[in-house]
């Protein structure tokens, strides 16, 4: 048995490696920090391979595909990405297309090259890492919202495909709230909510994955949000999305 997990030097994807590792998968775990990936490695069991990449760069998501096409993964997990804050105008465009190319392009290529491998096999399991951010617009946070919409409905999409072709390929899309990782660090904020613990959040996710559940959303208080935002108009929606957000602000 053996995943593979992007973003895995650290938050969700260090401790969706480690719950794999304990159940028996040997891994390939991939981000631009070998040195971290090597601190991560030492708590885990079993195989572990370690690949250098930035998987902004399409190039380098195709290099990693070919590098591990004929080891026979049974799991994806496509967990790396980041966020920015501010006002859409602030924010620079470099930085803007990096977070496009890193939330979508890189889970829309590897998503795709590995599906068509699952696919063939008839087995395998993909877990995609969206946000409840991609339930929402998300002002002062306009485009890393928007990436992690992408990623919701484009997983949705596919697994209604994969359920209607009769595949035993399946998968899932994880929306967690704010979780304690070194997200914020990156983004430069601070959760206006309680984070929850990236250990609880990746177990969660692990198990939702393998009972086939299509969205996977940790925690009471993120189900509750998400059943009463649908019983408010967008204006209040963008009102509310635009209050806590200003919050994060640090």
């Amino acid at each position: 048995m053996k995943a593979l997990v992007t973003g895995a030097s650290g938050g969700i994807g260090r401790d969706i490696a480690l719950i794999l590792s304990r159940m028996g998968y040997d891994l390939i775990l991939v981000s631009r920090d070998a040195n971290k990936l090597e601190l991560v490695k030492r708590h885990l069991k079993t195989e572990v391979q370690i690949i250098s990449a930035d998987l902004s760069v399409k190039e380098e998501c195709i290099a990693l595909y070919e590098a591990v096409r004929e080891q026979d993964i049974d799991i994806l997990v496509n967990n790396a990405g980041f966020g920015a804050f501010g006002h859409f105008w602030e924010v620079p465009l470099e930085r803007e297309l990096n977070m496009l190319n890193l939330n979508v392009r890189a889970v829309h290529i590897l998503t795709k090259l590995f599906l068509e491998e699952f696919r063939k096999k008839d087995k395998g399991y993909i877990l995609n890492v969206a946000s409840s951010a991609g339930f929402l617009p998300g002002p002062l946070m306009a485009t890393y919202y928007a990436t992690k919409n992408y990623v919701l409905r484009l997983s949705e999409a596919i697994y209604e495909e994969l359920r209607r072709d009769g595949s035993n390929v399946h998968i899932s899309v994880l929306c967690p709230g704010p979780v304690d990782t070194g997200f914020n660090d990156r983004a430069g904020v601070r959760f206006a909510l309680p984070g929850m613990r990236s250990i609880e959040v990746a177990k969660y996710a692990i198990d939702g994955m393998f009972a086939k559940k299509v969205v996977i959303i940790p925690g009471v208080a993120m189900k509750l949000a998400r059943f009463g935002e649908k019983f408010l108009r967008e204006e209040t929606l963008l009102k509310a999305a635009y209050y806590f957000q200003h919050k994060k602000k640090g």
